[in-house]
Protein backbone atom coordinates (compact mmCIF):
# COMPACT_ATOMS: atom_id res chain seq x y z
CA UNK A 1 0.00 0.00 0.00
CA UNK A 2 1.12 3.31 -0.78
CA UNK A 3 -0.03 5.88 1.86
CA UNK A 4 -1.83 9.07 -0.02
CA UNK A 5 -0.15 12.64 1.16
CA UNK A 6 -2.46 15.13 1.51
CA UNK A 7 -0.79 18.75 0.44
CA UNK A 8 -1.33 21.93 0.82
CA UNK A 9 -0.51 23.41 -2.51
CA UNK A 10 1.22 26.99 -1.65
CA UNK A 11 0.53 29.80 -3.26
CA UNK A 12 2.90 32.09 -4.72
CA UNK A 13 2.66 35.40 -3.23
CA UNK A 14 4.80 38.23 -1.42
CA UNK A 15 5.84 37.68 2.15
CA UNK A 16 5.51 40.14 4.66
CA UNK A 17 7.84 42.16 5.03
CA UNK A 18 9.88 42.27 8.00
CA UNK A 19 9.38 44.92 10.73
CA UNK A 20 12.16 48.09 10.83
CA UNK A 21 13.83 48.12 14.13
CA UNK A 22 15.20 51.55 15.46
CA UNK A 23 17.70 48.77 17.43
CA UNK A 24 18.34 46.19 16.08
CA UNK A 25 17.44 42.47 18.94
CA UNK A 26 20.24 40.71 19.72
CA UNK A 27 21.40 37.66 17.74
CA UNK A 28 19.30 34.39 18.69
CA UNK A 29 21.20 32.40 20.91
CA UNK A 30 24.39 35.46 21.44
CA UNK A 31 25.69 36.28 24.69
CA UNK A 32 23.48 39.58 24.73
CA UNK A 33 20.34 37.39 24.25
CA UNK A 34 20.96 35.09 27.13
CA UNK A 35 18.88 32.66 26.04
CA UNK A 36 18.84 29.53 24.29
CA UNK A 37 20.66 28.78 21.11
CA UNK A 38 18.15 29.67 18.29
CA UNK A 39 15.63 31.11 20.41
CA UNK A 40 14.76 34.96 20.39
CA UNK A 41 15.03 36.61 23.72
CA UNK A 42 11.34 37.69 25.25
CA UNK A 43 12.58 41.67 24.75
CA UNK A 44 12.84 40.72 20.92
CA UNK A 45 9.08 40.24 20.65
CA UNK A 46 8.07 43.16 23.16
CA UNK A 47 10.07 45.45 21.21
CA UNK A 48 8.77 43.97 17.73
CA UNK A 49 4.93 44.66 19.18
CA UNK A 50 5.40 48.27 18.52
CA UNK A 51 6.89 48.06 15.62
CA UNK A 52 3.72 46.64 14.02
CA UNK A 53 1.15 49.29 13.89
CA UNK A 54 1.66 50.06 10.06
CA UNK A 55 1.95 46.46 9.05
CA UNK A 56 -1.58 46.22 6.83
CA UNK A 57 -2.03 42.56 7.98
CA UNK A 58 -1.32 42.96 12.03
CA UNK A 59 -3.81 42.85 14.62
CA UNK A 60 -2.76 45.83 15.98
CA UNK A 61 -5.85 45.70 18.47
CA UNK A 62 -4.31 42.36 19.92
CA UNK A 63 -1.07 43.50 19.95
CA UNK A 64 -2.13 46.76 22.24
CA UNK A 65 -4.56 45.11 24.53
CA UNK A 66 -3.48 41.32 24.99
CA UNK A 67 -0.97 41.96 27.83
CA UNK A 68 -3.94 42.79 29.94
CA UNK A 69 -6.64 39.93 28.32
CA UNK A 70 -4.58 37.20 30.45
CA UNK A 71 -3.58 37.54 33.63
CA UNK A 72 -0.38 35.40 35.66
CA UNK A 73 -3.41 33.66 37.44
CA UNK A 74 -5.21 32.03 34.24
CA UNK A 75 -1.27 30.78 33.37
CA UNK A 76 -1.44 30.06 36.75
CA UNK A 77 -4.44 27.47 36.93
CA UNK A 78 -3.85 25.99 33.18
CA UNK A 79 -0.48 24.93 34.46
CA UNK A 80 -1.77 23.36 37.81
CA UNK A 81 -4.95 21.51 36.45
CA UNK A 82 -4.47 21.21 32.61
CA UNK A 83 -1.80 18.90 30.92
CA UNK A 84 -0.02 19.20 27.86
CA UNK A 85 -2.80 17.36 26.18
CA UNK A 86 -5.22 18.79 27.46
CA UNK A 87 -5.06 22.26 26.87
CA UNK A 88 -6.07 22.00 22.92
CA UNK A 89 -9.44 22.85 21.81
CA UNK A 90 -10.05 19.28 21.17
CA UNK A 91 -13.59 19.27 19.63
CA UNK A 92 -12.11 21.36 17.06
CA UNK A 93 -8.88 19.66 17.14
CA UNK A 94 -10.97 16.26 16.30
CA UNK A 95 -12.84 17.82 13.76
CA UNK A 96 -9.44 18.72 11.70
CA UNK A 97 -8.19 15.45 11.98
CA UNK A 98 -11.61 13.78 10.78
CA UNK A 99 -11.28 16.40 7.69
CA UNK A 100 -7.86 15.33 6.96
CA UNK A 101 -8.97 11.41 6.90
CA UNK A 102 -11.34 12.64 4.47
CA UNK A 103 -14.06 12.06 7.13
CA UNK A 104 -12.52 8.83 8.42
CA UNK A 105 -12.29 8.25 12.10
CA UNK A 106 -9.69 5.81 11.42
CA UNK A 107 -7.28 4.12 8.64
CA UNK A 108 -6.57 0.60 9.93
CA UNK A 109 -8.50 -1.61 7.79
CA UNK A 110 -11.19 -3.13 10.33
CA UNK A 111 -13.71 -5.85 10.22
CA UNK A 112 -15.61 -3.98 12.17
CA UNK A 113 -17.44 -7.18 12.50
CA UNK A 114 -15.35 -9.11 14.33
CA UNK A 115 -13.92 -6.21 16.58
CA UNK A 116 -15.21 -6.81 20.03
CA UNK A 117 -13.56 -4.03 21.70
CA UNK A 118 -11.66 -1.06 20.83
CA UNK A 119 -9.02 0.81 23.41
CA UNK A 120 -8.50 5.05 23.19
CA UNK A 121 -5.23 5.79 25.02
CA UNK A 122 -5.11 9.27 25.60
CA UNK A 123 -8.56 10.12 25.09
CA UNK A 124 -8.73 13.61 26.73
CA UNK A 125 -12.16 15.13 26.20
CA UNK A 126 -13.28 11.63 24.90
CA UNK A 127 -14.68 12.98 21.41
CA UNK A 128 -12.84 10.74 19.33
CA UNK A 129 -14.40 7.20 21.36
CA UNK A 130 -17.82 8.91 21.41
CA UNK A 131 -17.82 8.95 17.90
CA UNK A 132 -16.59 5.60 17.34
CA UNK A 133 -19.03 4.33 19.74
CA UNK A 134 -21.84 6.03 18.40
CA UNK A 135 -20.91 4.52 14.92
CA UNK A 136 -20.18 1.52 16.38
CA UNK A 137 -23.19 0.15 18.94
CA UNK A 138 -22.16 -3.45 18.91
CA UNK A 139 -18.30 -2.67 19.97
CA UNK A 140 -16.94 -1.81 23.44
CA UNK A 141 -15.14 1.16 23.94
CA UNK A 142 -12.86 2.11 26.77
CA UNK A 143 -10.75 5.48 26.90
CA UNK A 144 -8.10 6.43 29.07
CA UNK A 145 -6.34 9.05 30.11
CA UNK A 146 -4.56 10.91 33.29
CA UNK A 147 -7.90 13.71 33.62
CA UNK A 148 -11.10 12.78 34.02
CA UNK A 149 -12.29 15.91 31.96
CA UNK A 150 -14.38 13.63 29.78
CA UNK A 151 -18.05 14.44 29.56
CA UNK A 152 -20.62 11.79 31.50
CA UNK A 153 -23.00 11.64 28.70
CA UNK A 154 -21.94 8.65 26.35
CA UNK A 155 -23.43 5.98 24.63
CA UNK A 156 -23.81 2.98 26.35
CA UNK A 157 -20.89 0.76 25.09
CA UNK A 158 -18.20 3.28 25.67
CA UNK A 159 -16.82 3.86 29.22
CA UNK A 160 -13.32 5.96 30.66
CA UNK A 161 -10.78 5.02 32.55
CA UNK A 162 -8.15 7.17 34.55
CA UNK A 163 -4.72 5.24 33.49
CA UNK A 164 -1.48 6.42 32.89
CA UNK A 165 0.09 5.21 29.93
CA UNK A 166 3.04 5.64 30.65
CA UNK A 167 3.29 3.00 33.52
CA UNK A 168 2.17 -0.85 33.01
CA UNK A 169 -1.22 -1.46 31.38
CA UNK A 170 -4.08 -2.57 34.01
CA UNK A 171 -5.86 -4.65 31.16
CA UNK A 172 -5.66 -8.11 30.58
CA UNK A 173 -3.08 -9.47 27.87
CA UNK A 174 -5.11 -9.65 24.06
CA UNK A 175 -7.90 -7.85 25.51
CA UNK A 176 -8.61 -5.84 22.69
CA UNK A 177 -8.59 -5.89 18.59
CA UNK A 178 -7.73 -2.45 18.28
CA UNK A 179 -6.09 0.28 20.02
CA UNK A 180 -6.17 4.13 18.74
CA UNK A 181 -3.41 6.58 19.90
CA UNK A 182 -3.71 9.93 18.82
CA UNK A 183 -1.75 13.59 19.74
CA UNK A 184 0.53 12.38 22.71
CA UNK A 185 3.59 14.40 21.57
CA UNK A 186 5.24 15.49 24.25
CA UNK A 187 3.81 13.23 26.83
CA UNK A 188 6.20 10.38 26.37
CA UNK A 189 9.49 9.75 27.22
CA UNK A 190 9.84 5.90 25.61
CA UNK A 191 7.03 5.77 22.90
CA UNK A 192 8.72 1.45 22.52
CA UNK A 193 7.78 0.86 26.24
CA UNK A 194 3.89 2.51 25.16
CA UNK A 195 3.99 0.66 21.88
CA UNK A 196 4.52 -2.85 23.18
CA UNK A 197 2.15 -2.82 26.10
CA UNK A 198 -0.51 -1.77 23.25
CA UNK A 199 0.59 -5.13 21.36
CA UNK A 200 0.76 -6.94 24.68
CA UNK A 201 -3.23 -5.71 24.58
CA UNK A 202 -4.03 -6.89 21.79
CA UNK A 203 -5.56 -10.28 20.23
CA UNK A 204 -3.79 -11.68 17.27
CA UNK A 205 -4.53 -9.97 14.07
CA UNK A 206 -5.36 -7.16 16.40
CA UNK A 207 -4.49 -3.06 15.00
CA UNK A 208 -2.52 -0.44 16.69
CA UNK A 209 -3.05 3.06 14.91
CA UNK A 210 -1.39 6.19 16.01
CA UNK A 211 -1.56 9.80 14.87
CA UNK A 212 0.97 12.17 15.70
CA UNK A 213 2.15 15.77 14.19
CA UNK A 214 5.07 17.82 14.67
CA UNK A 215 5.65 20.62 16.91
CA UNK A 216 7.39 22.94 14.00
CA UNK A 217 5.87 24.60 11.17
CA UNK A 218 7.23 25.04 7.67
CA UNK A 219 5.99 26.66 4.02
CA UNK A 220 6.80 25.41 0.77
CA UNK A 221 7.44 28.66 -0.71
CA UNK A 222 9.63 30.12 2.04
CA UNK A 223 6.50 32.46 3.20
CA UNK A 224 7.01 31.57 6.91
CA UNK A 225 10.54 33.11 7.26
CA UNK A 226 13.04 31.94 10.01
CA UNK A 227 12.95 33.48 13.43
CA UNK A 228 9.37 34.37 12.29
CA UNK A 229 6.84 33.87 16.00
CA UNK A 230 5.44 30.79 14.18
CA UNK A 231 9.49 29.16 13.29
CA UNK A 232 10.35 30.21 16.61
CA UNK A 233 7.70 28.65 18.29
CA UNK A 234 8.70 25.25 16.86
CA UNK A 235 12.10 25.43 18.34
CA UNK A 236 11.00 26.57 21.44
CA UNK A 237 8.81 23.17 21.79
CA UNK A 238 11.84 21.42 20.65
CA UNK A 239 13.93 22.72 23.56
CA UNK A 240 11.49 22.45 26.09
CA UNK A 241 11.02 18.61 25.00
CA UNK A 242 14.61 18.08 25.28
CA UNK A 243 14.55 19.96 28.96
CA UNK A 244 11.83 17.31 29.96
CA UNK A 245 13.35 14.15 28.49
CA UNK A 246 9.72 14.08 26.49
CA UNK A 247 10.80 14.34 22.18
CA UNK A 248 8.60 16.91 20.38
CA UNK A 249 10.39 15.35 16.90
CA UNK A 250 8.21 12.60 16.72
CA UNK A 251 7.28 12.70 12.94
CA UNK A 252 11.04 13.88 11.91
CA UNK A 253 13.28 11.13 13.56
CA UNK A 254 10.10 8.55 12.46
CA UNK A 255 9.83 7.38 15.82
CA UNK A 256 6.26 6.20 15.67
CA UNK A 257 7.72 3.33 12.89
CA UNK A 258 10.83 2.20 14.83
CA UNK A 259 8.63 1.67 17.98
CA UNK A 260 6.17 -0.21 16.09
CA UNK A 261 8.64 -2.51 14.96
CA UNK A 262 10.63 -3.20 17.50
CA UNK A 263 7.27 -3.76 19.59
CA UNK A 264 6.90 -6.58 17.46
CA UNK A 265 3.72 -5.10 14.57
CA UNK A 266 4.18 -6.16 11.17
CA UNK A 267 2.00 -4.79 7.94
CA UNK A 268 3.09 -1.36 9.11
CA UNK A 269 1.05 0.95 6.83
CA UNK A 270 2.35 5.09 6.81
CA UNK A 271 0.78 8.07 5.68
CA UNK A 272 1.84 11.49 5.00
CA UNK A 273 -0.22 14.37 5.79
CA UNK A 274 0.56 18.21 5.25
CA UNK A 275 -2.18 20.21 7.45
CA UNK A 276 -2.51 24.08 6.41
CA UNK A 277 -3.35 26.64 9.00
CA UNK A 278 -5.45 29.68 7.88
CA UNK A 279 -7.32 30.01 5.27
CA UNK A 280 -5.05 30.62 2.52
CA UNK A 281 -5.15 27.43 0.50
CA UNK A 282 -7.00 27.50 -2.70
CA UNK A 283 -8.37 23.98 -2.63
CA UNK A 284 -11.80 24.29 -0.66
CA UNK A 285 -11.42 21.02 1.30
CA UNK A 286 -7.57 22.62 2.15
CA UNK A 287 -9.17 25.71 3.07
CA UNK A 288 -11.63 24.04 5.65
CA UNK A 289 -9.48 22.17 7.08
CA UNK A 290 -6.58 25.47 7.65
CA UNK A 291 -10.01 27.20 8.48
CA UNK A 292 -10.69 25.09 11.44
CA UNK A 293 -6.82 24.31 12.21
CA UNK A 294 -6.83 28.50 12.92
CA UNK A 295 -9.74 27.90 14.97
CA UNK A 296 -8.60 25.48 17.38
CA UNK A 297 -5.21 27.34 17.51
CA UNK A 298 -6.85 30.49 18.67
CA UNK A 299 -8.89 28.90 20.61
CA UNK A 300 -6.09 28.65 23.78
CA UNK A 301 -2.88 30.19 21.88
CA UNK A 302 -1.44 31.23 24.85
CA UNK A 303 -2.09 27.89 26.51
CA UNK A 304 0.05 26.16 23.91
CA UNK A 305 3.08 28.35 23.72
CA UNK A 306 2.24 28.16 28.12
CA UNK A 307 4.75 25.39 29.05
CA UNK A 308 8.07 25.98 26.65
CA UNK A 309 7.94 29.97 26.98
CA UNK A 310 7.84 29.65 30.88
CA UNK A 311 10.53 26.90 30.35
CA UNK A 312 12.62 29.61 28.82
CA UNK A 313 11.84 31.90 32.28
CA UNK A 314 9.16 34.45 30.11
CA UNK A 315 6.55 36.41 32.64
CA UNK A 316 3.29 35.83 31.80
CA UNK A 317 3.18 39.05 29.86
CA UNK A 318 5.82 38.05 27.58
CA UNK A 319 3.97 34.80 26.91
CA UNK A 320 0.94 36.68 25.82
CA UNK A 321 3.06 39.29 23.55
CA UNK A 322 4.39 36.37 21.54
CA UNK A 323 1.24 34.66 21.06
CA UNK A 324 -0.18 38.40 19.72
CA UNK A 325 2.87 38.16 16.91
CA UNK A 326 2.24 34.07 16.44
CA UNK A 327 -2.12 34.86 16.29
CA UNK A 328 -0.89 37.93 13.46
CA UNK A 329 0.93 35.41 11.52
CA UNK A 330 -1.65 32.76 11.66
CA UNK A 331 -4.28 35.15 10.16
CA UNK A 332 -2.02 36.80 7.49
CA UNK A 333 -2.91 35.20 3.99
CA UNK A 334 0.54 35.98 3.26
CA UNK A 335 2.06 33.16 4.95
CA UNK A 336 1.38 29.89 3.89
CA UNK A 337 2.09 27.61 6.58
CA UNK A 338 1.37 24.46 7.59
CA UNK A 339 2.17 21.23 9.87
CA UNK A 340 3.46 17.42 9.02
CA UNK A 341 1.70 14.60 10.48
CA UNK A 342 1.99 10.76 10.36
CA UNK A 343 -0.34 8.23 10.82
CA UNK A 344 0.76 4.77 10.60
CA UNK A 345 -1.17 1.80 11.30
CA UNK A 346 0.45 -1.98 11.89
CA UNK A 347 -1.12 -5.51 13.10
CA UNK A 348 -0.05 -7.77 15.69
CA UNK A 349 0.41 -11.27 14.06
Amino acid sequence: MTGETTSPRAEGSKSPASPKSKSPSPKAGSPEAGGVAGILPAQHWVDAAQEHGDDDDSDTSTLASSTASLTASILEYRKIHVGLGHIFNQVTSHHVQTLVLGGKLFLAPLDTDKVHKVLDVGTGTGTWAIDFADQHPNIEVIGTDISPIQSPWVPPNLKFEIEDCTLDWTFSPESFNYVHIRWLIGSIADWEAVFKQAFQSLAPGGWLETHEGSAGWESDDNSLKEDSALDQWGKMCHNFGNSIGRSFTIVADGVQRKAMEAAGFVDIQEVDYKTPVGTWPKDPELKEIGQYTQYALEADLEGYILYPATALGWSPEEVTVFAAHARREIRSPRIHAFYRQKVLYGRKP
